[in-house]
């Protein structure tokens, strides 16, 4: 039986999914391109090769580009216009993206293309697709794109490893591309008519950034709802507030997953009280976690359809329908689908946090934490516990606020006015993907918290799935008897929080 891994993804442009991304971003998995793909590429280039021996004025094959679409491009200089739109459009700025995220926004070209509307020949295609199947990965700087025209200058840093230019990494060594290419038994290809435009008019690195950054948001929800769960039953929390009874007269899909699964985690505690035991109600950051995690999941929910939708669309311009002998240039190359997706993202995540550091804040107070000692630590005074921990996951989440501004609401003008409104969509995708990050630490820095107050409570009281919780934790992170460096704390639970190995350690709660 093969592995998730070892089993090879088949790209079509119909029908990659979010987790086969995430499979080849970071696990390696191979890719193979259908058959299907290959002859509807090979039927539109010879349509492109058509219009070429006619003379046909087509954008991007014998004009220039943006404000230079009015010129025309003899079939002589056609080659020559495709290297120099690569060159002169690599204008990347910055620190390169990781390098899941690269083979992310690889493997999505690879697919864009693949379905056949781009005039692409297919062996540059299957040169992408080698690539990722050796590791070859183009290093891409993160800044410059505006998400509108496609991402022009990330995807131009992809495109010159094809033509053995540019930068690429290969088996952990930072090369020249054509190096890398070579090292990899992989031959560079000259471009031809329409192919350089094919390669970097798309939405693929804002995708492929959100597609990385959904996937671990949903994982992110899944330990927001295991962090309130232990925090409620340190806090000697209400129970009824997660009754069924109250959720399905307000049936948001997220809310009830929620509220269902903190009764699950819960279940067995003898730390939960019923309402009245000790108190009426609880305060809002325990009593309206379903309701507040239900909207962050509905949220992701949200992004996950628009992203898988995008990925498996034709973002190119203009766009070649050759069974129709049609060519249309239209705008499927703007972002603003996956622009509001990546800030409604950034909301949903930031949302997470904020409510977690409100109890972590319960947690600490002697004031609000029924009874724990103050700050968590045994010897207060003399030693501060969790204070500063708190102060951290403040910091983190006003960080979150600043950062969850949309990105969508801007657009500056570029080449001449002709492309007057732009989506800033590759800015929202790195945007949440860093608030994903953060919401991370956040929800570490609280399951600490909540587990040392366990500790303090008797955690033989706890639930039967915060029970199995509290050991996972307890078997990475020791009980804090006394001051020590938390940061590596943090880290340790951050990174088991974001592995593979969590995923198994989820499903086997309740």
């Amino acid at each position: 039986m093969l592995t998730t891994a070892e089993r090879t993804v088949n790209i079509d442009g119909h029908s990659l999914t979010l987790e086969e991304v995430v499979s080849v971003a970071r696990h390696h998995r191979k890719v193979a391109i259908d058959e299907r793909s290959v002859q509807a590429m090979r039927r539109t280039r010879d349509y492109v090769e058509k219009l070429l021996r006619d003379q046909k004025v087509v954008y991007g094959l014998t004009t220039g580009f943006g404000k230079f679409s009015d010129t025309y491009i003899s079939a002589e200089d056609a080659k020559a216009l495709q290297l120099n739109l690569i060159r002169s459009h690599a204008c990347g700025i910055g620190r390169p993206f990781p390098q899941e995220t690269a083979r992310a926004i690889l493997l999505l070209r690879v697919n864009a293309l693949a379905l056949g509307y781009s005039g692409i020949r297919p062996e540059v295609v299957q040169l992408m697709a080698d690539m990722l199947n050796r590791g070859v990965t183009p290093v891409i700087p993160e800044q410059g794109s505006l998400g509108a025209s496609g991402d022009l200058a990330p995807l131009s840093h992809l495109a010159l490893v094809l033509v053995g230019e540019g930068e690429a990494w290969f088996q952990g060594e930072r090369l020249p591309g054509g190096e890398a290419m070579a090292r990899a038994g992989l031959q560079p290809i000259g471009l031809e008519a329409k192919e350089g435009l094919a390669l970097i008019n798309g939405t693929q690195v804002m995708t492929a950034v959100g597609a990385l950054a959904c996937w671990d948001a949903k994982r992110l929800a899944e330990w927001a709802d295991c962090a309130v769960a232990l925090t409620a039953e340190a806090l000697y929390g209400v129970r009824d507030a997660f009754d069924d009874a109250t959720h399905a007269i307000r049936p948001h899909r997220g809310q009830r997953r929620s509220a269902e699964r903190i009764r699950q985690l819960t279940a067995g505690s003898k730390l939960m009280t019923d309402q009245g035991e000790r108190r009426v109600q609880d305060a809002y950051s325990l009593r309206c976690a379903p309701q507040v995690h239900g909207a962050s999941r509905d949220a992701i929910a949200y992004v996950e359809e628009k992203l898988e939708i995008e990925i498996n669309s034709a973002t190119d311009n203009p766009l070649i329908f050759a069974d129709e002998d049609r060519v249309i240039s239209g705008g499927n190359f703007h972002g603003q689908p996956i622009a509001l997706a990546m800030d409604h993202l950034s909301i949903g995540a930031a949302e997470l946090a904020n409510i977690s550091e409100r109890r972590v804040e319960r947690l600490v107070n002697p004031h609000l934490n029924e009874h724990l000692p103050p700050f968590l630590t045994p010897n207060g005074g003399v030693e501060s516990g969790f204070m500063i921990a708190q102060y951290a996951a403040a910091s983190v989440v006003s960080e979150n606020k600043s950062l969850a501004h949309p990105a969508s609401v801007d657009s500056i003008p570029s080449s001449g006015n002709q492309e007057d409104h732009v989506s800033m969509g590759t800015i929202g995708a790195r945007k949440a993907r860093q608030i994903v990050d953060n919401a991370y630490n956040v929800l570490a820095i609280e399951l600490l918290c909540a587990a040392q107050a366990a500790d303090f409570r008797d955690p033989a009281l706890l639930g039967e799935g915060t029970g199995k919780l509290y050991r996972r934790i307890r078997e990475r992170v020791p009980f804090v008897d006394r001051d020590r460096v938390l940061s590596g704390d943090f880290k340790t639970i951050a990174d088991w929080m974001r592995s593979s190995d969590s995923l198994e350690d989820l499903s086997e709660l309740p």
